[in-house]
């Protein structure tokens, strides 16, 4: 900590012992860098927001709004664009050094830089323009700015607000000829089509080609293969339920004799496999034992041993499965037709291929024809809505929101900032040459200094003593370095006055 206050010491010492070089450093860097900022020429900035409407509630309602996002980016491509910028140029002081075409290209370019459109909102624009040329006073730059914003605002209504009718028409002209254009077209594959038809009207029964019937017939045989399946399934499970229901009931107090005991068992075995036992189980050997017993039995008695009465469940099933078997021959018989069909169309398919194949590519080019046309119309209806709607009702609204009015004081640059910058980088210019230049003279500003050098111990050192005379002189040379530092300091003060009445002057 010791080493680095004794550094600190002699850098201070060896700039004080240099200080009318490095006060005379400061003098030149200060007056240099003021010169230059105030060579630098202040910009002027106006502003200004307008509102624009790009569709109202009328086009919303019938749906042919646009896209606003798009719209709102031709709004501030509009207003930046080449030829508004040269008409602003022409309409203002700026065109009065344009002489040619080159001199035309600059200043658009400059202005274009010069000029920004902000979206601050949906529908709100913020125009800022900017004037800093160093041919003008500050006051003519500050109006040249508020003209070339006011001037935009003016070429944008005139372009948006009475232009754009001619545009539709035009283009309601053109989208009308593109459809006559595609009538023509659409008739002759229409008539190109219906004379292939009538020449092989023998291969191409019904609608369509025949590939395309082909599949329909195809698909319509999947679906009845698919329901097919389901009704002799459901048949199926009418046989089930019915082999496990008796004929003939046993009513209670009716004596049902062998017969009704033998059906009342095969129900039993029935309900047994049902549950899936088979015929090695136990209890099935056992029923089928009692079965047949109850078989000879019931034929021993013949026809007087008393049947039972007919079972309304069982009747019921046979009128179900009847519907199912006669569905089951319907979807079959369709089955067999649909095959038959095709079969005929794949031999026809495969006995003229080319045929086929000009079939399908008339009715392809056929299809996309129809497509661009409808296409083309709905388009071309929609684009006519729109044109009746601005010339009825505009659809654009344009509303100044805030003038454009003359900027009170400059935007660029922070002069005063500047100036107190270039002091400080003066003084630290002049700190910096007497500290340079103590290093390089080889002297010692304290005997640590001198001890750490040579490396030799340092018995003591010589205090300088000054007479009378010597010290009434080092005073006098305090004051003038201090009148040197003040007359810094007052120059500053004297610029930023300067600075600030000339803003006054311009506000």
């Amino acid at each position: 900590m010791g080493g680095l206050v004794d550094q600190i010491r002699a850098a201070l010492y060896g700039i004080w012992n240099r200080r009318w070089i490095a006060l005379g450093v400061a003098w030149i860097v200060c007056l240099a860098g003021w010169l230059a900022v105030g060579a630098i020429p202040n910009k002027y900035e106006s502003h200004a927001r307008i509102f624009v409407q790009i569709d109202d509630v009328l086009s919303d309602q019938i749906g042919v709004g646009a896209d606003r996002h798009r719209d709102i980016s031709r709004v501030r491509e509009t207003l930046t664009s080449a030829v508004n910028l040269e008409k602003v140029v022409r309409a203002t002081r700026l065109g009065e050094k344009v002489t040619n075409e080159k001199a035309m290209e600059s200043a658009v370019t400059a202005l274009a830089s010069a000029v920004k459109v902000t979206n601050s909102q949906e529908n709100l624009f913020e125009i800022s323009a900017t004037s800093g040329s160093g041919g003008y006073t500050d006051a003519e730059n500050a109006k040249l700015s508020q003209d070339i914003a006011q001037k935009m605002i003016d070429i944008f209504r005139e372009e948006n607000l009475s232009g754009g009718r001619g545009e539709m028409s035009d283009t309601l002209a053109f989208m009308d000829q593109q459809l006559s254009d595609r009538q023509k077209d659409l008739e002759a594959a229409e008539a190109k089509r219906q004379q292939f038809e009538a020449k092989n009207a023998g291969l191409m029964p019904g609608t369509g080609a025949v590939s395309a019937r082909i599949e329909g017939a195809r698909s319509e045989l999947r679906g009845v293969d698919s329901d097919l399946l389901a009704a002799q399934s459901a048949l199926a499970s009418i046989n089930g339920q019915m082999a496990g229901t008796p004929p003939t009931i046993t009513l209670p107090g009716a004596s049902g004799g062998a017969k009704g005991a033998l059906a009342q068992a095969q129900s039993d075995l029935a309900a047994m496999r049902g549950r899936g036992l088979t015929d090695g189980h136990p209890d099935v050997i056992a029923l089928k034992a009692q079965i047949a017993q109850l078989s000879r039995a019931a034929a021993a008695e013949g026809n007087h041993g008393g049947g039972g009465t007919p079972n309304p469940a069982f009747a019921s099933l046979q009128s179900i499965k009847a519907d199912r078997e006669a569905s089951v021959v319907a979807l079959q018989s369709r089955k067999a037709s649909l095959q038959q069909d095709i079969a005929q169309l794949t031999t026809q398919q495969f006995s003229e291929p080319a045929v086929a194949a000009e079939a399908s590519r008339i009715n392809r080019d056929y299809d996309v024809l129809k497509e661009q046309y409808d296409k083309l119309l709905r388009d071309r209806e929609a684009l006519r809505l729109r044109g009746q709607v601005e010339s009825e009702h505009n659809a654009i609204k344009f509303e100044v929101i805030d003038p454009p009015t003359v900027p009170h004081g400059p935007s660029a640059p922070n002069r005063p900032l500047l100036l107190a910058g270039v002091l400080i980088a003066g003084l630290a210019a002049g700190c910096g040459v007497a500290f340079a230049l103590g290093h390089m003279r080889g002297t010692f500003a304290t005997t640590a200094e001198l001890e750490r050098t040579i490396g030799l111990p340092v018995l003591g050192a010589v205090t300088l003593a000054l007479t009378q005379p010597a010290q009434a002189e080092q005073r006098r040379q305090l004051k003038w370095f201090g009148g040197g530092l003040a007359g810094l300091v007052l120059v500053l003060v004297v610029l930023m006055a300067l600075e600030f009445m000339k803003r006054r002057l311009v506000a």
